[in-house]
């Protein structure tokens, strides 16, 4: 079981369409996958929309047994193959700040007793862990249980900032705790394509951050809001920009899969014909801090 690790630091930039729209590409790949969602919003359990359950997120983090966990996993309505950790508001009262909250490795935990006794004895080939746009306790549990964190921004001002905070972030938890962790990229989110200052803030991201900006970005159309009001998955709306966003979403799920250090447990499916091919191989590591990366050239 691969786990990803969806993060932001500002609310708003459409970090959970990107987790759902991962969890619908698991799910055209063929693959069982488990949404965990950490944000005490609720927009990802929402969505799916998942029967009531006895226990949620808060409860695991407080007891990763068993037991706990087969009462706060729930099939989704997109399909049996893909389940939701359910999340809920009262998960803010364990988001206090800092790295020392009690308790930090629970969810660790409660992923690792998933991956050795599966639910129904079907394992999850993906989980994905939709974070608060914070760097609390729950953002913190979350790197802790990764094996790649996946960074969504808007191509706003704050951008760079933004990023290498978090950045920083996932290289002390990785230093700290987590040494399988990895960055899976930067992902810019809510791009349009004719705006210059888009595009030249996307320039700052890569003069930045080098490889690490994923070469692919999640374009501003209407589908996503239209798919996600109908609490359907993005591959199974119709319209050509949907299908757009959907291309980009198996090509963002198939980087984050493909290098043989992505993790411990790797995704052992392979994708499709063709989803593979539409982006080049990078092998690019989380690079020291405070320069991440080296500008491309050419």
């Amino acid at each position: 079981m691969h786990t990803v690790a969806v993060l932001s630091l500002k609310g708003g930039v459409g970090k959970t369409t990107v987790a759902l729209g991962l969890a619908s590409a698991a799910l055209r790949r063929g693959a069982r996958a488990l949404v965990g969602d950490l944000d005490p919003q609720g927009n990802a359990t929402a969505t799916l929309d998942p029967p009531l359950t006895e226990a949620t997120l808060v409860e695991v983090l407080e007891t990763p047994r068993r037991a706990v966990l087969d009462r706060a996993i729930a099939p989704s309505a997109w399909s049996e193959d893909l389940d939701v950790l359910v999340g809920c508001e009262e998960l803010e009262l364990l988001n206090e700040p800092g790295s020392s909250g009690r308790r930090l490795d629970n969810l660790a935990r409660a992923l690792d007793e998933l991956h050795d006794n599966p639910p129904d004895q079907r394992p999850y080939e993906l989980a994905i862990l939709d974070c608060p746009p914070s760097l609390g306790r729950l953002t913190r549990s979350a790197l802790m249980a990764a094996d790649s964190a996946l960074l969504v921004t808007e191509p706003t001002m704050y951008a760079v900032a933004g990023a290498e905070r978090a950045l920083e972030a996932i290289e002390t938890i990785r230093a700290e705790h987590n040494p399988n962790l990895r960055p899976a990229g930067v992902l810019v989110n809510r791009l349009r394509v004719r705006s210059y200052e888009h595009q030249y803030r996307v320039g700052e991201l890569r003069e930045a951050f080098g490889r690490l900006v994923m070469p692919t970005a999640i374009p501003d159309r209407l589908a996503i809001q239209q798919a996600q009001g109908a609490c359907m998955p993005i591959h199974e709306w119709t319209s050509p920009s949907a299908q757009e966003i959907a291309l980009t979403f198996n090509m963002v799920l198939a980087k984050i899969l493909r290098s043989d250090r992505a993790g411990r447990h790797r995704l052992a499916r392979e994708a499709s014909e063709g989803e593979l091919e539409t982006e080049p191989e990078t092998t690019s590591e989380f690079p020291a801090t405070p320069a991440y990366a080296e500008p491309e050239t050419g």
